[in-house]
């Protein structure tokens, strides 16, 4: 499919919709480290493609001198040819923090290239960006009515002016026209409009044109038809709607061991929440044996990775009898909590406390006020019965912890992890080439994961800014012995 940059993509006015890796959370967040670099990142992917990407960086370490940045693709043979980087700026009140833009210029994977230096030399390290044009909207009627009558103005001005060259250009200064110019200047100024009229309707008919050529970008999430053909086994067949034509439903990569993670929540109460694992049963068609689910309508949300490392989160619903299912396994997961309120509460308290159906307890440490489109760091605690920081502490899927965040009215789900937004399959394409890649572990190297011979801290934290304001619910997953807890917290947003 071939992107053409024109008049449209650079002035269409645009809406925010779901993201593909997401659902309404397209702003990438990642805590990265590059070499003895820690780097705070948050990646503003653009609405339209081609577009440009804003990105901000924020730097724990002081001895920092440099950054640039490089968009480059995540795979194929451009991937091997970066172009020329640009370096970031400096914010003038904060030597820690950098700013910098990047274009976009077609839609697919792309990863960020930070090369950062300092007293410590020159260091790298890659972020996935999934590019895609999101969504388009009408002109805003003042501004259509603005240019309308600007248009009209033009047109008419003209023909005058084509009637003024055809009657009076040829005379002496003040001589009066005769009447064969007057006709001549009739002639011309029917002609002048016939032409301008046609040129109007042919650029109707381009930008017609241009807008379809765009709309065929705009990213159309895959479908997902959800059923109970036994008493306990869901069935989800994914359709593809038609997007681009290099989509499959058959080149899924395993991210975390597995095809699909899926986050199966009663709705809208939001009070029983799993994070579930189905098997591929054939080309886009998947099979859940389910645990025990309380009855009830659920909504499902289905994180996928194609092996381009481009992800997709699949939305679905289903309406549930009360199900005696099998006991939960490996990495399968289960929560319950009371209802979220449907109105918005005074601000909680900065330490916020879940008990565990074991007598473990998971504490948020919350900041005192969250506010949309802020980058934050959210800290998760699992305390054992004797409220001390648990001692057997461990890895949930080769890291320390998993998180999604959901706002209350279905606008926003983001499978969050230590690492950031990012599919952690994309960010090991990423960077194939770094030392992480040579550790004993797949995730060493990484804010928020620890080597599997390291004891792990019974503490996981995850980058993430919130992309409106509103009541949302976030749910973690954190791990001790064989147990894996599901901790679930209420946040009020700020717009």
């Amino acid at each position: 499919m071939k992107v053409r940059l024109s008049a449209l993509s650079l002035l269409v006015l645009v809406s925010t919709g779901p993201a593909s890796a997401h659902v309404g959370s397209p702003d990438v967040y990642a805590d990265a480290q590059a070499g003895p670099y820690r780097l705070s990142i948050v990646i503003r992917p653009p609405l339209v493609i081609p577009g440009v990407a804003d990105i901000e960086v924020h730097t724990q370490s002081p001895d920092v001198q440099h950054i640039t940045i490089t968009p480059v693709p995540l795979t194929g043979e451009a991937a091997a040819h970066p172009p020329v980087p640009d370096a970031m700026q400096q914010a003038s009140d904060d030597k820690n923090s950098y700013g910098g833009h990047l274009w976009i210029m077609a839609t697919g994977s792309w990863q960020v290239r930070f090369a950062v230096d300092g007293a410590h030399g020159n260091h790298t390290v890659s972020i996935p960006l999934p590019a895609t044009a999101m969504a388009t909207r009408a002109m805003q009627t003042s501004l259509g009515a603005f240019l309308a009558v600007l248009g009209l103005f033009l047109v008419i001005g003209m023909i005058g002016i084509v009637g003024a060259a055809a009657r009076e250009a040829k005379l002496p200064s003040g001589a009066a026209p005769p009447s064969s110019n007057c006709r001549a200047a009739r002639v011309a100024m029917a002609v002048a409009a016939a032409v301008l009229t046609a040129g109007v309707f042919l650029g109707n008919v381009w930008w017609k044109s241009e807008a379809a050529s765009y709309a065929e970008i705009i990213y159309k999430p895959l479908l997902m038809n959800v059923t109970l053909p036994a008493s306990n086994m869901l069935h989800l067949e994914l359709q593809d709607p038609g997007w681009l034509s290099q989509r499959r439903l058959d080149d899924f990569i395993p991210d975390h061991d597995h095809l699909m993670h899926l986050y199966l929540i009663r709705w809208p109460q939001m009070d029983a929440v799993f994070h579930l694992h189905p098997k591929l049963a054939d080309a886009g068609e998947f099979n859940l044996a389910l645990p025990s689910v309380p009855a009830g309508n659920y909504r499902l949300y289905a994180d996928v990775v194609h092996k381009n490392g481009f992800p997709e989160t699949i939305v679905g619903s289903i309406t549930l009898p009360a199900i005696a299912g099998v006991p939960l396994a490996g990495d399968d997961a289960a929560g319950t909590t009371t209802p979220i309120a449907t109105s918005q509460s005074s601000p909680p308290a900065k330490d916020r406390s879940f008990p565990l159906a074991d007598g473990y307890t998971m504490v948020w440490k919350a900041p005192g006020k969250l506010i949309a489109k802020a980058p934050q760091t959210f800290q998760f605690d699992l305390l054992d019965r004797s409220l001390h920081p648990a001692t057997d502490e461990a890895l949930y899927m080769g890291m320390l912890g998993h998180a999604a965040f959901l706002k209350t009215d279905g606008s926003v789900f983001a499978h969050i992890h230590p690492n950031g937004s990012m599919s952690m399959a994309a960010l090991m394409m990423a960077n194939s080439d770094s030392q992480m890649q040579h550790s004993t572990s797949e995730d060493a190297n990484m804010p928020g994961m620890a080597m599997v011979a390291a004891s792990p801290p019974a503490s996981v934290s995850f980058p993430y800014g919130f992309p409106s304001g509103g009541r949302y619910r976030i749910v973690v997953q954190m791990k001790h012995g064989q147990t894996v807890e599901t901790g679930i917290f209420d946040a009020d947003v700020a717009d």
